[in-house]
């Protein structure tokens, strides 16, 4: 007996998840069958992709081309945190006269929200006894096996004992049946069907929407068209995509223009196969950005209550709360040949060329820039001249610069990059019609790899400096003696003496080619805004940072630069001060005579006021004195006897000090008045000085 009861318990377990598993797939072949209803009420069409726009920002533009008839659809998916540019870029057009008529796309709503919506809440994971309690009222159709049709008036649970000691808790399905009230144990439950259409539409809609919520890599988006007959249609949008990137081959050579050759890398990250398309390169850096326009967002509303309910309450105001420079200078440029004019150039064009070493790279051979060029309006675009075909997950390099250039060689040397030897250089002048974007580039001089290279943005025209090599046969020694300080001017200004120095810093370049031709070196001096350069007066040319210096060097030759700098400093010195602090201006040339004589009579009338000063202090110190001795003397006369011989030599000695105290105060009085007078005098001059 206790045997059979475990094993209805378990079988009763079992039945209640095999229930549900009913339920569940009852209503998911529902919503497929409407879901295919659904699909049939329009045709579907495919969308190729046509054409695709990369630019350096992190995006891409993808354009589909395809035609329609009648009323139709298409269907595309994307990625989930690709929806946010899909909405914020899409562009959707029938060419043809007919119109758009719905984007509709998956919404992503978060799913216990739209779950709460339906009548049956699915939000948490329910077994046969939960749904039946939340569906409490509702007339089913329960199979156990034989067929029971009622009310749902409840699930309770009772426990009940299985075996001696062992006690579990069934749950029993009470119904209001045509015959009265029945209790049927879940564990007979074999099927239980919903009676009302409506509930099973509501079970099976919150069934979908748990089916599209497992899917979180991929939403579909569905755009509908109407119209009559065949039409072209065009779907465009931007989308998250790999900066496409730029690599460079230059090949230099003595006897022969520089010849640059670019190159495209592109990247198909997509789910699609790029067939056919029209591929366009974007040089520029427009703004872009995401923004989460797939969420929906929910405003937090005020509750109001009514008036009948609640008095209103006194609102609450908030207090009013009323209450280095990028000068554009023009770069200097020095007069250099082209490499093609120079004459040990001629002379090499005249000669018979000598044949290149056999692993020479020749850059000309074989390849042609696969890109035509337009201005796309502040950015500038590279148009793949033949549709490009590039499976997905797949990259490929794409020449798009294939062409002569202009520029000069040279060495380039910068004490802070290496201290004793400039690098190879190479004076680069973009002299096609193409921006080059930024990117590396490997160097072959005379058919030979020669070194790496990087160049930043380099529109139509303009220069770029680039270095490839540690140039070992030139030497640069440099020497930076002490900076000097020199006073250069004195002007007195109304009791200051404003002092003009000027300090001096030289730096010395020695130079030293060891090589068996020419060499122009390029020096780099470091640029500060608050020194003026005097010698050279000017610099070849001049960045942000740095002046630069050209510097030719015969073979086996030496050169020297010397740059030196000037800077202004200006002090003041307060005359009303001691004598001392500005005397010493006296001795320096650069101070005229005038500045000079006024300096002489100020240290005079000071000389004048301190003497002054001097004598009263001698005459207060005598009177102090005095005044201790006196105390000294009232101390002993408080001693003696007053009709002793002693007693009577203090007084009269108090009583001398006593007139030369009345003598002093008047001497006192009377420097005091001299030392101010002569101060006065002093001040007086101070103000009225204006001499340079």
């Amino acid at each position: 007996m206790q045997e059979a009861r475990r094993r209805d318990v378990r079988r009763a377990i079992n039945l209640v998840g095999a229930a549900w598993l009913i339920l569940i797939g009852w209503a998911a072949s529902a919503a497929v069958a409407e879901a295919g209803t659904a699909i049939g009420s329009g045709q579907s069409q495919a969308l190729p992709l046509s054409e695709v726009v990369l630019y350096t920002s992190g995006v891409g533009y993808f354009q589909r081309d395809g035609t329609v008839d009648g009323r139709g659809y298409v269907e595309l998916r994307f990625k989930t945190d690709r929806i946010n540019d899909l909405l914020k870029s899409l562009v959707v057009q029938d060419l043809d006269g007919g119109q758009i008529a719905a984007v509709t796309y998956e919404s992503r709503d978060p799913i216990t929200k739209t779950l709460k919506t339906f009548s049956v809440d699915l939000t948490s994971n329910l077994s046969l006894g939960d749904l039946l309690t939340r569906i409490r009222g509702e007339q089913i159709e329960v199979a156990t096996p034989s067929l029971l049709r009622g009310v749902i008036v409840g699930v309770e649970k009772k426990k009940e004992k299985v075996g001696d000691k062992e006690v579990v808790e069934v749950e029993y399905l009470n119904l209001m049946a045509a015959d009265g009230l029945r209790s049927v144990p879940l564990a007979q439950v074999q099927r239980v069907q919903i009676v009302s259409e409506q509930l099973k539409a509501e079970l099976q809609q919150a069934l979908e929407v748990l089916a599209s919520s497992h899917d979180t890599q991929k939403k579909g988006v569905r755009l509908e068209f109407d119209g009559q007959g065949k039409r072209r249609v065009r779907v465009a949008y931007i989308d998250e995509a790999p900066v496409w990137k730029t690599s460079y081959r230059l090949a230099l050579s003595e006897a022969a223009r520089p010849f640059l050759q670019g190159w495209a890398i592109v990247e198909n990250t997509t789910d699609d196969d790029w067939e056919n398309v029209r591929l366009s390169l974007i040089s520029g850096r427009p703004i872009s950005f995401t923004m989460d326009l797939y969420e929906p967002l929910y405003i937090k509303r005020p509750v109001v209550v009514s008036e009948l309910y609640e008095a209103l309450r006194p609102p609450v105001y908030d207090q009013d709360m009323g209450g280095e420079r990028d000068r554009a200078l023009g770069e200097l440029k020095a007069e250099m040949p082209a490499p093609s004019r120079a004459p040990e150039v001629q002379a090499m064009r005249k000669a018979a060329p000598p044949a290149p070493a056999p692993a020479a790279v020749r850059l000309q051979q074989g390849v042609t820039a696969a890109a035509q060029t337009v201005d796309a309006g502040e950015l500038f675009q590279y148009t793949i001249k033949a549709p490009l075909t590039l499976p997905r997950q797949k990259s490929a390099l794409i020449p798009i610069v294939n062409g002569e250039v202009e520029g000069t060689k040279l060495s380039i040397y910068n004490s802070r990059v290496n201290a004793r030897y400039p690098l190879n250089g190479f004076r680069l002048k973009n002299s096609t019609a193409l921006h080059l974007l930024q990117g590396p580039i490997t160097v072959f001089d005379g058919g030979i790899y020669a070194g790496d290279a990087r160049i930043a943005d380099l529109p139509p025209g303009q220069e770029r400096l680039i270095s490839y090599a540690l140039d070992l046969k030139t030497e640069v020694e440099t020497q930076a003696p002490a900076e000097q300080v020199d006073v250069v001017a004195a002007a007195l200004r109304k009791g200051t003496l404003v002092v003009t120095r000027k300090a001096v810093e030289e730096k010395t370049y020695n130079l030293a080619n060891r090589d068996t031709k020419r060499k122009t070196v390029l020096i780099e001096h470091p640029f500060r805004a608050d020194w003026t350069l005097a010698a050279p007066t000017a610099a070849t040319e001049r960045t942000r940072d740095l002046y630069r210096f050209l510097v030719p060097v015969e073979a086996g030759g030496k050169a020297q630069l010397r740059v030196r700098e000037e800077r202004q400093i200006k002090q003041t010195v307060v005359l009303s001060d001691s004598a001392s602090a500005f005397a010493i201006y006296l001795e320096e040339k650069q101070v005229s005579a005038k500045v000079k004589d006024a300096l002489k009579r100020l240290i005079a009338l000071r000389d004048q006021v301190d003497q002054a000063a001097a004598q009263r202090s001698n005459l207060e110190q005598r009177v102090k004195e005095i005044t201790a001795e006196q105390g000294r003397i009232r101390e002993n006369m408080g001693k003696l006897a007053q009709n002793s011989e002693l007693y009577a030599r203090y007084v009269t000695k108090l009583g001398q000090q006593e007139t030369e105290i009345e003598t002093l105060r008047k001497e006192i009085q009377a420097k005091k008045a001299a030392e101010d007078g002569q101060r006065r005098a002093l001040n007086d001059y101070l103000m009225g000085l204006e001499l340079d």
